[in-house]
């Protein structure tokens, strides 16, 4: 469903981090995605699939930004009204953009307030349909096209992925691309990539069920802060993930820094999570083909006006 509308984004090199790692690595910047994230796929698949008489009464998303930008464009592109709620805290880039491609925004407080029943809530009072952020089979299948198109432009190459490296938040990104990318290389080894303590996922493999982070709030990559992994993703993820890996906020500051200065490209810190789990040896990739996705690129400019250039 998303054929057409979404962008195929391209896989880049890099001879300085081919350097770094001892591998051949690839970036799937996701930065060069509509809206600037990988959320758009999804966001497009679940909301084109909305029955036509349910399309008036519109949709209500929950997200800290980059699905909230993804729900609203494709709203607008489909004709359906959109209502998002997003964190206080959550980047003013985000919500301003949100709000500029149509969307109602409705803030809340990541600490104190339940989204989940205040969506639940508007719903129920406007008819509205709920989109997650990732607990959703289309929204899972929308992101995993992400994976496919990795695998075949490295088909192209006469390459298979030995590894490929996420950001996660709630999961759905590494969901989708897990069933994807073993659909076509079932060898392939997935790690999700999360911050310090914000590592719910690494926890989970280990534990072997759901665990919950033990804060709300506080790191700068604002899209990976979920509160625990998906239900749904999760029995997914068990099933295909090799591992969690934990990069701290030192290092995605360096992550970011890196993309501008040897990429020439903008990446949020949430979006540099699984580069800067490359730069910093989190595995040992060495003769490897390894692909580490660039989930998103809507950073404050503030913000990255100070980050882009750190530790130079």
């Amino acid at each position: 469903m998303i054929s057409g509308v979404a962008f195929r984004t391209p896989l880049l090199a890099s001879p300085e981090l081919d350097s770094i790692t001892g591998a051949r690595v690839f970036l799937k910047p996701e930065t060069l995605q509509r809206t600037g994230s990988f959320k758009f796929r999804g966001a497009y698949n679940r909301l084109s699939r909305i029955p036509d008489d349910r399309k008036s009464a519109g949709v209500v998303a929950m997200s800290s930004g980059n699905h909230a930008l993804g729900v609203a464009t494709a709203a607008k592109l489909l004709g359906i009204r959109a209502i998002n709620l997003m964190p206080k805290d959550s980047p003013a880039t985000k919500r301003e953009r949100a709000a500029a491609a149509g969307a109602e925004v409705i803030l809340f407080d990541r600490e104190k307030d339940d989204r989940v029943a205040m969506a639940r809530a508007i719903a129920e009072e406007r008819g509205a349909v709920v989109v997650p952020p990732y607990d959703d089979f289309f929204i899972i299948a929308g992101q995993g096209t992400v994976g496919r198109e990795i695998v075949e432009d490295l088909n192209k190459l006469n390459l298979t992925p030995d590894a490929v490296l996420f950001p996660c938040g709630g999961g759905g990104l590494l969901a989708g691309n897990s069933l994807a990318i073993h659909e076509q290389a079932p060898s392939t080894k997935l790690y999700s990539v999360e911050p310090e303590g914000f590592d719910d996922h690494a926890r989970s493999f280990i534990a072997g069920e759901r665990l919950a982070n033990r804060k709300a709030s506080g790191s700068l990559c604002d899209g990976l802060l979920a509160p625990t992994p998906g239900e749904l993703t999760f029995s997914i993820n068990k099933q295909h993930v090799t591992g969690g890996l934990v990069v701290s906020e030192e290092e995605v500051k360096r992550a970011v820094a890196f993309a501008f200065r040897e990429l020439k490209l903008v990446v949020e810190p949430s979006g540099a999570a699984a580069l800067a789990a490359l730069l910093n040896r989190r595995i040992d990739v060495t003769g490897q083909t390894v692909v580490a996705v660039l989930s998103g690129g809507n950073v404050d400019p503030g913000l990255f006006a100070r980050l882009r250039t750190h530790n130079q």
